[in-house]
């Protein structure tokens, strides 16, 4: 006997929409993952803030000469591969009432900024160090191993879900073999980029607070240590809310 407070049900209201009809603690669970998704883009948006600040206000602010193009890397990473890359996760849950379709070609169409912005961050890095006075070897700590073994993988991780899932496009049963994977990769990179950009944070603070100044807490150490702490606080929900089972996307009616 099927009980009334576990059926969960969706219906069609045309131009790609869908009103969900479901128990009270479904519609509760809605409202949590709204007030999550919520919290997730005033911390995101907070984040972003606080290393445009860190770095505009101590680091000597932006430009392309080469004393000031490093200053992009962290910014535009945080911006594409956490930011960006945490809300494209997202938007399969956040716009549930919305056709697959449409959502998938959000998705990687925010991923698609994403690689800009990663691509653009790679090249403020790569060029602060070689168009330096004394050039600075590249790829040598471990934060740049995990950073660009992100961005590889997470390269790799569009172009298999835009061939599984948009064009070409496999079939049913390949699909959904393939499915729990690249959701598994998709929640595994965005915690390397987590990872690597608090090794950057930690490196950067290391470089620009030398003589011991990072462990007296100057007002520089303050806002880095609030800026890192609020890409973990990000990072954390976001995968939170889009590993949740109580959150997830019901089963659509159409592919």
């Amino acid at each position: 006997m099927l009980n009334h407070k576990n059926i969960f049900r969706i219906k069609k209201m045309g131009k790609g929409k869908y009103e969900e009809i479901g128990s009270l603690s479904e519609r509760r669970s809605l409202a949590f993952f709204t007030l999550g998704l919520i919290a997730a883009q005033v911390i995101g948006i907070i984040m972003i803030i606080l290393v445009g600040s860190w770095l505009g206000n101590y680091r000597g602010g932006y430009g392309w000469d080469v004393s000031k193009v490093f200053n992009y890397h962290p910014l535009f990473m945080t911006i594409g591969m956490i930011f960006l890359y945490g809300d494209a996760m997202l938007v399969y849950r956040a716009f549930r009432q919305t056709t697959k379709l449409y959502v998938k070609i959000l998705h990687g169409i925010i991923q698609v900024a994403v690689f800009v912005f990663a691509a653009v961050a790679l090249k403020a890095a790569f060029d602060s160090h070689n168009k330096a006075p004394k050039p600075i070897p590249n790829m040598y700590s471990l934060h740049s191993w995990v950073g660009l073994a992100a961005v590889i993988l997470f390269g790799m991780q569009w172009v298999c879900g835009f061939v599984s899932f948009l064009f070409p496009k496999l079939s049913d049963g390949l699909r959904r073999m393939y499915l729990p994977h690249h959701k598994f990769w998709g929640v595994a990179i965005f915690g390397l980029c987590v990872a690597a950009a608090l090794m950057g944070i930690t490196e950067k603070a290391f470089f620009s607070l030398p003589n011991g100044q990072y462990s007296t807490l100057p007002g520089e150490g303050v806002l880095i240590n609030f800026f890192g702490s609020f890409v973990v606080i990000f990072g954390v929900l976001v995968i939170y809310l889009v590993t949740k089972t109580d959150f997830a996307r019901p089963a659509d009616p159409i592919n």
